[in-house]
């Protein structure tokens, strides 16, 4: 059995792919994919992806507010509210993004600083974004004691040393569809390194689809692809790759 880590069921092609969600999980249940994490970028879109979800019990969400949506409506208070729902088990996606958006560095790190800071206090791990933002998002997690609640580094592309650091704090490093791309040569090797025990896989449906599937929309049933290739790499049976990510899937976000 396999968990899809990071997806946005919310963002998916329910007008020519889909017959509604049921359709997507369904699918997903066809490949023995048997658990998946719908994840926040914005307050605003949040009630409406929760009320999607709240049907199903091998569903689960996060809440928090994307690093390039820093700028959307922003409430403490809100998020601390949808924090504490049952079918809320993390914080973000959160994190710092200077590669798209340099110009909302300061409240980015504002922004992220306030929901580590929350997801400490409500103790439910954070999920986390970083592109070209290293040194001030193992920072923003040192200094905010994040190893306190623990996360993931999301569809993982930094370094080894990155991996490392993030793996000191107590977070996973979740491998997406990119570790299929050909001129992922870098990650192949990271990944490679990585030990079984600290990683998770995602497909961030409906973006970054794996080869074979690559330019079409990815969905939560393509995250098997992502553990085959993850085995290749290792050189482990898929089985035992399906069976370490999962049980690290249920220790992390559902303890």
């Amino acid at each position: 059995m396999f968990v899809d880590s990071h997806c946005h069921l919310d963002k998916l092609d329910y007008t020519d792919l889909h017959n509604g969600i049921e359709d997507v999980i369904n699918k997903a249940k066809q490949a023995k994919v048997e658990s998946l994490l719908s994840v926040g970028v914005t307050l605003d879109s949040f009630p409406k992806m929760l009320e999607m979800i709240a049907p199903y019990e091998q569903v689960h969400a996060s809440c928090g507010v994307h690093p390039l949506d820093v700028e959307s409506d922003f409430s403490l208070d809100k998020l601390y509210e949808y924090a504490k729902h049952p079918k809320v088990v993390a914080i973000g996606e959160t994190g710092l993004d200077y590669h798209y958006q340099p110009e909302t560095a300061e409240l980015q790190k504002l922004r992220f600083e306030q929901q580590v800071e929350l997801a400490v206090e409500v103790n439910k791990p954070l999920i986390i974004h970083t592109r070209n933002a290293r040194e001030d998002t193992l920072s923003i997690l040192k200094n905010g004691g994040a190893d306190k609640c623990g996360g993931v580094i999301h569809c993982f592309t930094e370094d080894l040393k990155f991996a490392e650091s993030a793996m000191e704090l107590g977070f996973y490093i979740s491998i997406s569809g990119i570790v299929t791309f050909r001129q992922a040569k870098e990650l192949k090797e990271v990944v490679a390194a990585l030990p079984l025990e600290r990683l998770l896989i995602e497909t961030d449906s409906p973006y970054l689809a794996p080869v074979p599937h690559r330019g079409k929309e990815n969905q939560p049933a393509y995250v098997v692809e992502v553990a085959s290739y993850i085995a290749q790499l290792k050189g482990a049976s898929l089985s035992s790759v399906a069976e370490k990510t999962t049980k690290n899937y249920h220790d992390l976000f559902l303890r």
